[in-house]
């Protein structure tokens, strides 16, 4: 999920629509000298960086969040959560405010278009728990069950994203 950081307060944050990957990485960089009686290694600075690929969804508020965020140079709040929760009801999250180093749209023969980000961590991640999501937010991008005549239409208008999605509420 993500914010943009100059969001009101009590604002929710975002989804970005249909993910199809994302990931978290950390790393660091090495301090390594040679003495004359040999070899110390030890741990510099950490870098720790965040990166998604979605379908391009025209409108999608997540992913404009994102473009918006480097084109105007603005940091980004960025939430990993864990869509199981633990036996207090909450989720595992992972939270940093992020620099948007890169973000990429490509079409492909099929017709569909792919964004791509790359989101770099201001600081160091923060790791903690929110309350439960609603249930719309973990399986977003699906259906529920229907009995006959309980709606009409396809399919595409039955998936509905959410708008925001409450956090730690």
């Amino acid at each position: 999920m993500v914010q943009p950081v100059d969001a009101a307060l009590s604002t929710a944050a975002l989804v970005i629509a249909n993910q199809t990957e994302s990931s978290y990485s950390m790393e660091t960089d090495m301090k390594d000298e040679q003495t004359k009686f040999g070899r110390i290694v030890g741990y510099g600075n950490n870098s720790e960086s965040f990166e998604f690929s979605a379908y391009g969804e025209r409108g999608d508020a997540g992913q404009m969040a994102v473009i918006d965020a480097i084109r105007n140079k603005k940091q980004l709040k960025v939430w990993e959560v864990d869509v199981n929760v633990d036996k207090e009801n909450k989720h595992d999250a992972l939270f940093a405010y992020c620099i948007v180093e890169s973000i990429e749209r490509s079409n492909s023969q099929d017709g569909y278009e792919e964004v791509s980000g790359t989101l770099q961590v201001y600081g160091t991640a923060k790791q903690g728990k929110i309350n439960q999501l609603p249930i719309e937010v973990i399986e977003f991008g699906q259906y529920g069950f229907e009995t006959p005549g309980e709606y009409t239409g396809e399919a595409d208008s039955r998936v509905q994203a959410p708008d925001e999605t409450p956090v730690g509420e």
